[in-house]
């Protein structure tokens, strides 16, 4: 089985997967993030570096994605193939930091990406507002996030509700995290798992 962790940052996705592989016996998968060789580039310089940095993600994504098709284990994602296009890229693009050239070509290498990949049987999708994301990006505190400009962080937001409520075609679980503290409070995170459980296994 495969579950993804869907959100934007700062939502508490990497958390939230530790969390719930910790209590299912699930085995994460997590976004390749601090090893990305492009990323403090691209802070620094969008423009520039968009296409690098979003084909490198799309392979990254891409090989995790064949990965778990040969897996017998049920996995958990941090983050799915599907949004680096649907909300990463496309917002690049509508923010002209991405040229229609190299999306053109980021597209075709998707596209025969996605001949080979399946659905997760359920994505979760962590809605969050654009204060409770920056409060969560200022508290753990990464120095090349710390620059990121609010409308890129609303385009983001923007993409994701696109993502979820017109394009995706899989089965999704919303969870409203803005007044949630599920890292700290227990009861929090039961709501969580209560929510799955109703999901994946017909309970409640």
């Amino acid at each position: 089985m495969h579950i993804g962790i869907a959100g934007n940052i700062g939502s508490g996705k990497t958390t939230l997967t530790r969390m719930l592989a910790q209590h299912y016996g699930w085995t994460p998968k997590y976004e390749a993030v601090t090893h990305n060789p492009f990323l403090e580039d691209y802070y620094k310089d969008i423009p520039r570096w968009s296409f690098n940095l979003e084909v490198y993600f799309l392979t990254q994504r891409f090989k995790d994605v064949m990965e778990i098709a040969r897996s017998r284990e049920t996995i958990i994602q941090d983050r799915t193939i599907f949004e680096g296009v649907y909300v990463f890229v496309a917002n690049n693009v509508a923010m002209g930091n991405l040229s229609q050239r190299d999306f053109d070509a980021y597209m075709d290498l998707f596209h025969v990406m996605m001949e080979m990949v399946k659905l997760p049987d359920l994505l979760i999708y962590l809605k969050c507002s654009i204060p409770h994301l920056v409060a969560q990006i200022q508290k753990r505190g990464r120095d090349y996030e710390q620059t990121m400009s609010l409308e890129y962080l609303g385009g983001l937001n923007k993409r994701y509700e696109q993502f979820i409520n017109e394009e995706y075609k899989g089965e999704v679980l919303t969870i409203d995290a803005d007044n949630l503290d599920f890292q700290n409070n227990p009861e929090d995170f039961a709501s969580i798992t209560d929510k799955i459980d109703a999901r994946l296994f017909g309970l409640f």
